[in-house]
């Protein structure tokens, strides 16, 4: 299967083409829904405004690691420094990720995808599992033993003269929170990190390769599903378009604002009749994540 069977050479380069506004509005939304969260929470304090922005936040760091991912790719400016530096700086530093040590990581699952070389093959090999072996994961994400673990992970070759952009964006957080009459809502970063953050990416990675037909098949329409979302789980799961997982696979290149137009446009081909690689919400990942299981 090769991509020209079902795009032409001048629809690939449409799709693949960058816009930095496209790109600083991606930034916006991200950052905007975080400042937003925050002061929310900050005017109204109550459990459900405590707990929208904690949800909202958790999904917005994953949000950072998807536009460090974008950048990784240079997928997202249009200039590869702007996508080095931005990415960065404005989504890498807060979540203390390094952009160049992800984008090794990262383009080796790339390369090895649909085979057993796959590094991150370890986090979906095992499904589809029990509901009860499900639930017994989701519940160390949500009681953070599955956060403090990761953080703990991170923290672990900790160095001041490397992370001290890290240590800066979170002074600067901790200070303009204070500033603006709740210091205590720092802590909602930190919640919202151990205690969320897991959900979310386990979830995330179940529908991206945890629901696949075959993993040892070269075919993105057999070891990657994309998975069609609402709104509000576009808010609180998927954002920045990382549901596309099969068209990402498919072409790596393309920006993330664009794989929604190239979901539809290889859909009007039948790009994916007779593959069953397209989940309909988490819902129904969750379903397909434990459906041999259950079979049984």
């Amino acid at each position: 299967m090769k991509i020209t069977d079902y795009l032409a050479r001048d629809e690939l380069a449409l799709l693949t083409r960058r816009s930095d506004m496209l790109a600083w509005w991606a930034f916006a939304v991200n950052w905007g829904l975080i400042a937003g969260a925050f002061a929310t929470a900050i005017a109204w304090p109550n459990p459900v405004t405590i707990v929208a922005a904690i949800l909202i936040i958790a999904a917005r760091q994953l949000g950072l690691g998807i536009l460090v991912h974008d950048c990784a790719h240079h997928a997202l400016f249009a200039e590869r420094r702007t996508n080095e530096r931005v990415g960065q700086w404005f989504a890498g530093t807060p979540i203390n990720l390094s952009l160049s040590e992800y984008r090794r990581y990262h383009l080796a699952h790339h390369r090895h995808a649909g085979t057993s070389d796959d590094p991150d093959l370890g986090f979906v090999a095992g499904y589809p599992i029990p509901p009860e072996a499900l639930r017994r994961k989701l519940m160390r994400d949500v009681t953070g033993r599955t956060g403090f673990r990761d953080l703990t992970r991170s923290l672990s070759n900790f160095k001041v003269a490397e992370q001290w952009p890290w240590v800066a964006f979170h002074l600067g957080l901790f200070g303009v929170l204070a500033s603006a009459g709740g210091w205590w809502a720092y802590g909602m970063w930190w919640i919202a990190q151990i205690f969320a953050y897991p959900v979310i990416v386990r979830l995330r990675q179940i529908g991206e390769h945890g629901v696949v037909v075959d993993r040892g098949n070269a075919d993105p329409r057999l070891n990657t599903a994309t998975t069609l979302v609402s709104w509000w789980e576009r808010l609180l799961v998927a954002p920045n378009h990382v549901n596309y997982h099969v068209e990402h696979h498919l072409a790596a290149g393309v920006p993330p604002y664009r794989l929604a137009g190239m979901h539809r446009l290889l859909k009007s081909r039948g790009f994916y009749e007779g593959f069953d690689s397209l989940s309909h919400g988490y819902a129904d990942v969750i379903r397909r994540a434990t459906r041999r299981a259950e079979s049984q």
